[in-house]
C-alpha cells in the first residue's frame, strides 16, 4: 500500500509531462489555437473601423469571446486519442483515482494552450484601445477565465466521449458554461477601464475558476468510468 501511495506523486508528474509535451506538439501545438485567436482579434478593427473610441468600447467583450472561441479548438482531442489507443484501461489500474487523471490531462492541455492565450491577452487589448496599466488585471482575469474554460471543456469532451461529431457536441455542450467567465471577464476590463470598483467581477471570475476546479475532475471522473464501462 505504500508502494502505491508513493507512487502517486511520481505518476501524476509523469503524466502532466507527457500531456504537456503532447499538447504542445499534437496537431500543430497551441499555434492552431494562437492563430486562430489572433486571426479573429485582427478582424475586429477591420469590422468596426479604426475608430479608437468604438474599438476601446467594444474590446472587453470581444476579447473574452474570441478567448473562449479559441478555447474550444483543443478540446476534441482531449482525451479522445487516450481512449481509442486503450491508455485509459492501463492508467486507471494505476495509483491515480480517475478523476485526478482528467485534472491532470486538462491541466497540461491548459499550460501548453490556454495560457498562451492569457498572456497573449492584455497585448491584444492594450492594440485595441486599452491602456496599458490594464494590462496587469486582464492578465490575472484572462488565466482565470481560460482555466475555467480548460476545465468546463474538458467536462464536454469526457461527455462526448466516443462519438461522432464531438467537436460540434462539445461546443454544444461547453458554450452555455462559458458565458459566465466571458461574461464576469468582460465586466472586470469594462469596470476597470471605466473607473469603477472591480472586486465583485474578479470575486465572480476566482469563484467560478475554483466552482470548475472543485467540480470539474468529480464530472470527468463519472463521465470517463463510464465510455471504459
Amino acid at each position: 500500500m505504500s508502494t502505491k501511495i508513493n507512487a502517486g506523486p511520481h505518476a501524476a508528474l509523469s503524466l502532466l509531462k507527457r500531456d504537456l509535451s503532447l499538447s504542445l506538439t499534437r496537431g500543430g501545438g497551441p499555434l492552431l489555437a494562437v492563430g486562430f485567436y489572433l486571426t479573429l482579434m485582427a478582424m475586429i478593427p477591420l469590422s468596426l473601423g479604426s475608430d479608437s473610441g468604438t474599438l476601446s468600447r467594444v474590446a472587453p467583450g470581444l476579447t473574452w469571446l474570441c478567448l473562449a472561441l479559441a478555447s474550444l479548438l483543443s478540446l476534441e482531442r482531449l482525451f479522445e486519442r487516450d481512449y481509442e489507443d486503450g491508455l485509459f484501461d492501463i492508467l486507471r489500474l494505476g495509483p491515480l483515482p480517475m478523476e485526478v487523471i482528467a485534472l491532470l490531462k486538462c491541466l497540461a492541455q491548459w499550460l501548453g494552450t490556454g495560457l498562451m492565450l492569457a498572456v497573449l491577452t492584455p497585448f491584444v487589448m492594450i492594440i485595441l484601445g486599452a491602456p496599458v496599466d490594464a494590462a496587469f488585471i486582464s492578465l490575472i482575469a484572462a488565466i482565470l477565465g481560460s482555466l475555467s474554460f480548460a476545465i468546463i471543456g474538458g467536462i464536454g469532451a469526457s461527455l462526448s466521449l466516443g462519438t461522432r461529431k464531438g467537436g460540434v457536441l462539445i461546443a454544444l455542450l461547453v458554450l452555455p458554461f462559458y458565458v459566465p467567465p466571458v461574461i464576469f471577464g468582460a465586466g472586470l476590463m469594462q469596470a476597470y477601464l471605466t473607473g469603477a470598483p472591480v472586486v465583485q467581477a474578479l470575486s465572480l471570475l476566482t469563484a467560478y475558476a475554483l466552482f470548475a476546479l472543485a467540480l470539474g475532475p468529480i464530472a470527468m471522473g463519472a463521465a470517463l468510468k463510464s465510455a471504459l464501462n
